[in-house]
């Protein structure tokens, strides 16, 4: 095998790979024949199927494979050859005007940045700490009540925290949303579920009442005839509903599975639960923590430019797909929007793998194991999810991954210098603005 290694750009390269063709023919021959000794046809007894029919009925498909093998077997011996460190997927193409007798092609990649040593000892994170307080257990509780609430019908004018029953209509300069008639929905006063102009104006309206209401949708809203535009939204009110809580009692005790229908039991596992969430979300923060500090901290190294940019574009596309499964038929993202966010997953993913190597780290398999159990513990048949992901590289690959990921960053972690904030279990979990 001849290999020839060029520089296409500062963290581009290109390998030249020659082989000899009869390593191919040789391995295609051989799988020829072990297909001529093995394979039924109709019309042949096994083990006489003529080589010609053999190389007319497979030929193609075990050339094709073996082909793929043997560029994949001997890129990475020329890889190892020539001590490089790969960023992403090379771009292989085959060189049809190689010598006679040989194979050649080239594959270009880009490759790791020099990193220099990465010493965990110089970074500098915050630990945020919380404890799950017996208000927050009550807070809790009086989630999973809010969750069960029942609606009855009122005769009275609408009040936050009702649920509205309604029809609207809306007319722009140009069109009118619905062409005909009216759409039909309802929404709990308070909850945003509708536009929020819209929602508040139901405050204080009795069934049979309409009103209007002159609002501009955003840019972005999910129905493109109003997307941008002033209209005027007609309401009609057919019923209002208040929610009736149930008491916290043995009957609403066992029906979240505790058998007893004790207040002090459901309240202990009530406190295991969120401290199970608590611990997750301290583990989330910290790993976002070491992963923005490390890559802040080699933010003026240069990067692989094309791994950025197929990055973002999957992120443009994840965000396309989120936007139209919450009814955003329309929308679509550039690649350009999500290049700062791009570059920052990209340094990450590098300084963690460098880290990785520069320690001789190795997946725990432990770990990978009960990771695995955790995921498929949230699903009604956890022992399908496991064999799903046993029979799927392509889930196992992502798993192992994700999970190495998360044991080097909690490697670095666990040798970075720190101070505490703590923080109250309410404002830990409350969302981003």
């Amino acid at each position: 095998m001849q290999v020839s290694l060029e520089n296409t750009a500062n963290l581009e390269r290109r390998l030249t790979v020659s082989l000899p063709a009869d390593r191919l023919e040789g391995v295609v021959g051989n799988r020829l024949r072990e297909l001529a000794r093995t394979a039924n046809i109709k019309g042949f007894r096994k083990g006489k199927v003529p080589t010609k029919v053999i190389e007319q009925r497979f030929g193609a498909q075990v050339r094709n494979e073996a082909y793929g093998e043997l560029v994949r077997d001997s890129l990475g011996e020329a890889i190892r050859q020539q001590d490089l460190k790969l960023a992403g997927n090379p771009d292989i193409k085959a060189e049809p005007d190689g010598e006679a007798g040989e194979i050649r092609y080239t594959a270009t990649f880009e490759i790791v940045p020099d990193f220099g040593t990465i010493d965990p000892a110089t970074l500098q994170i915050e630990r945020v700490t919380s404890s799950i307080e017996e208000s927050d257990i009550d807070t809790m509780i009086e989630t999973l009540r809010q969750q069960r609430r029942q609606f009855e019908v009122v005769e009275r004018a609408a009040e936050p925290g009702d649920m509205v029953q309604v029809e609207t209509f809306a007319e722009t300069d140009a069109a009118r949303v619905p062409a005909e008639g009216a759409e039909r929905g309802a929404t709990v006063i308070g909850s945003n579920v509708m536009y929020p102009e819209l929602e508040s104006r139901l405050a204080g309206m009795k069934a049979g009442e309409e009103a209007q209401v002159e609002v501009t949708f955003p840019e972005n809203w999910r129905v493109a005839d109003l997307a941008g535009k002033p209209a005027k939204v007609t309401l009609k009110v057919l019923k209002v509903s208040t929610a009736k809580l149930p008491e916290v009692d043995a009957a609403f005790i066992k029906s979240f599975g505790i058998k007893s229908g004790k207040l002090e039991v459901f309240r202990q596992e009530v406190r295991a639960n969120l401290e199970r969430e608590l611990k997750g979300n301290l583990a989330q923060r910290l790993r976002a923590e070491v992963a923005s500090k490390l890559v802040e901290a080699y933010k003026d190294v240069e990067l692989p430019p094309r791994l950025i940019e197929a990055e973002a574009r999957g992120m443009a596309a994840n965000a396309a797909q989120q936007a139209r499964q919450q009814g955003q038929a329309n929308a679509s993202f550039e690649a350009e929007q999500f290049m700062g966010a791009a570059r920052k997953r990209v340094a990450a993913a590098l300084l963690v793998g460098e880290v990785a190597r520069q320690n001789e780290l190795r997946l725990d398999n432990k770990r990978l194991t009960e990771t695995l159990q955790l995921i498929a513990s949230t699903y009604e048949d956890p022992a399908q999810v496991v064999e799903l992901y046993r029979n799927d590289a392509n889930l196992m690959a992502g798993l192992r991954n994700r999970v190495m990921e998360e044991q080097v960053i909690d490697w670095i972690a666990e040798r970075a210098q720190s101070n505490a904030k703590a923080m109250s279990f309410a404002e830990l979990m409350r969302p981003a603005s």
